[in-house]
């Protein structure tokens, strides 16, 4: 009589996964992809992937180390556009697909097209509509050409915003402050070869009405001995600077402004200095110190200006020039010690291992979903095989990149919050599968998968919120000794375990209650045990972690305990784990009462993991931001929603027990 109650059960676990997954997918895509319709850009071609291939790998420093060209404007497209790729089309209604490096060039090389592209994701029309412009939907994308009638008054409301203290700022306030700020950094880029393309004017050099002539500025910084000269002897004689040369000089300082910020590209002549510079920054050098060899700073400048140009001539010959470039910079960076895992970086972010890592993880979700529904036999074998197959590829997918990333920060592969996400994904994963394994109940397996879904979905979602470079290097208290990476390791396998504690009693309550298991009592007492000894895990995992961190803390700051949120939350997790473990041994609770408590564990390690970050005090508030708040108390609430299903199933079943007896 179990059979049919089994089989709805098993349906309707499938059905609200799928529904979940669903929900979720949709979420993350609508999110990141809200723009209706390619945006039509007159004249638009496609760089050469050639040339793609030769700017992605184009050094620079950003964020205090050195980069390729290809992260700097994979971060600074997802800051302003909210997304990692971007598609126009042309007069002709051919679509172009335009990746970060792409966009990147047509920013700097491309102008007259980069004003045009749907660069600025604006989530509240409101801020545009304040200022006079004409706006979409609330929430869309816009081009620089859209948003610069209002400009002006952007800016001068962004000035009066700030004059508000942060914490009474509402969402325009605040939206309108980082537009302003948005605004500003894109005209750097827009305008920083702006010195290259257009050269200086030489006023007053055209003759019977003529245009004036143009000159390069590495031709002014070359002759900028003799202009020293004129200078002097003009103000030895009391007479004022000539209006030509005063003109000429003007210039060069506009110009080099202009490229002042943005692109830290040039390393220094000098091996001693560590701050790479900005074409501004290398004219700047050649002519606020006439004692300095500006032969460098001349042959970088020169090197620029035949880049930006050649691009007039064709693509073709400028990928010859920007190849040049790239080997220029490349040499010099080498010989710094500082080039050593440019390409392994360029060549990470190309792969994009963690969208296929999910997608692995959704294929076998689905297969998962499919072998639980059809139960054992032959399909469910294939099955079987075939979600081990996806899962382990996925976890594959996972692994290789967070290597990667450690020998490209030259650093252990937790640092950061986002750092964490991943690694607790990749561990969630490796110990659901080994508890499949162990046990060989396909449970571990099924949920396998879909922890990896979650999580990786979850990355990518806080990577575009938080639309920053986490490989940067880590603030000095993080980056201090042996203690804190063990420490911070520890910790956070302690928070693998005790979600994936949390996520198998979750399950238990689910197939208890749809009577997924047909009273099966061995895989009961599997997915007990199994939980049991996760928890045992986590209270050891996150005991010894905390003792480390106090060692480290000891060592670095002169106390053992501060009482830090964080602190406390680690506390929270061991004294929590140490009372289930002492209410299992005591027999206050059995089954029931185990996985509750476990499900339970999920949101006490969701408070020490996210939401203490949130709270602005103590010494591990350090690099997180409190938009996410709203996802941790979704979070919570499917926790409670977890616990009021597993407790009416846990009446329900005993009301049944008491009329069958």
């Amino acid at each position: 009589m179990s059979n049919p109650p089994s089989k709805i059960g098993r349906w309707i676990a499938a059905g609200l996964a799928l529904l979940l997954l669903s929900a979720v997918f949709y979420n993350v895509v609508k999110d990141n992809m809200p723009q209706a319709e390619a945006r039509k850009i007159e004249g638009y071609t496609s760089w050469d992937p050639q040339t793609i291939e030769v700017a992605e790998s184009i050094p620079l420093q950003d964020g205090g180390r050195i980069k390729p060209l290809s992260t700097y404007a994979g971060f600074s497209m997802l800051s302003l556009h909210g997304a990692r790729s971007m598609v126009v089309q042309d007069e002709k209604g051919k679509k172009h697909s335009i990746t970060p490096t792409a966009w990147m060039m047509d920013t700097l090389f491309r102008p007259q097209f980069a004003v045009k592209l749907p660069t600025f994701r604006i989530d509240n029309s409101s801020i545009l509509e304040a200022v006079g412009l004409k706006t979409g939907d609330k929430r869309d994308r816009y081009s620089y050409d859209d948003i610069e009638p209002g400009r002006e008054k952007l800016i001068e409301l962004a000035k009066k915003y700030e004059m508000i203290a942060d914490d009474k700022r509402d969402s325009v306030h605040k939206q309108t402050i980082a537009l302003a700020y948005q605004i500003r950094n894109y005209e750097s880029l827009l305008g920083y070869f702006g010195f290259a393309r257009y050269g200086l004017v030489l006023k007053g050099s055209g003759k019977d009405g003529a245009p004036d002539q143009h000159a390069n500025i590495s031709t002014v910084m070359a002759g900028l001995p003799q202009i020293r000269q004129e200078i002097s002897q003009s103000q030895a004689h009391g007479h004022q600077m000539e209006p030509r040369l005063q003109s000429l000089l003007q210039q060069v300082i506009d110009a080099a402004n202009f490229a002042k910020y943005g692109l830290f590209i040039l390393p220094p002549a000098d091996p001693k200095e560590a701050i790479w510079l900005s074409a501004g920054n290398t004219i700047m050098s050649a002519i606020a110190d006439p004692k300095a060899d500006p032969q460098q700073a001349i042959a970088d400048i020169q090197l620029l200006e035949g880049t930006v140009r050649s691009l007039a001539v064709d693509e073709a010959s400028f990928r010859k020039e920007l190849t040049t470039f790239r080997d220029t910079l490349e040499k010099r960076a080498t010989a710094r010690g500082e080039h050593e895992h440019v390409k392994l970086e360029a060549e990470y972010y190309r792969m994009n291992w963690f969208l296929y890592a999910m997608i692995y993880f959704i294929l076998g979700t689905v297969v998962s979903l499919a072998m639980w529904t059809v139960g054992n036999g032959k399909a469910g074998k294939v099955l079987y095989w075939g979600t081990l197959a996806a899962t382990v590829t996925g976890l594959v997918y996972c692994i290789i990149p967070i290597v990667k990333r450690c020998i490209i920060m030259q650093r252990p592969p937790v640092g950061n919050l986002y750092d964490t996400i991943i690694f607790i994904a990749a561990t969630t994963v490796f110990i659901a599968l080994l508890i499949e394994w162990l046990t060989r109940r396909r449970f571990a397996l099924g949920i396998a998968p879909i922890l990896g879904t979650l999580l990786i979905i979850l990355a990518r979602r806080y990577e575009v919120g938080d639309a920053k470079d986490n490989m940067d290097p880590l603030v000095a208290v993080l980056d201090s000794n042996y203690w804190l990476t063990i420490h911070v390791l520890t910790i956070t396998l302690g928070y693998a375990a005790g979600l994936l504690s949390a996520f198998l009693s979750f399950c238990y309550l689910l197939m208890r209650g749809l009577d997924l298991d047909n009273g099966d009592r061995d895989i009961r007492r599997s997915f007990t045990r199994a939980v049991y000894g996760m928890i045992c895990l986590t209270l050891f995992l996150s005991l010894v972690g905390t003792v480390l961190g106090g060692i480290w803390a000891n060592d670095s700051w002169g106390r053992f305990w501060g009482w830090d949120p964080k602190e406390n939350g680690a506390l929270m997790i061991v004294l929590w784990t140490l009372a289930i473990l002492h209410a299992r041994l005591g027999g206050y609770i059995r089954d029931w009462g185990l996985h509750f408590a476990s499900v339970f564990t999920g949101a006490v390690v969701a408070f020490s993991w996210w939401h203490v970050n949130f709270l602005n005090t103590g010494l591990h508030t350090y690099g997180f931001t409190a938009d996410k708040k709203v996802m941790i108390f979704v979070f919570y609430g499917i926790i409670a929603a977890i616990l009021v299903f597993g407790a009416i199933a846990r009446a329900l079943e005993a009301q049944n027990k008491v009329k069958q007896r």
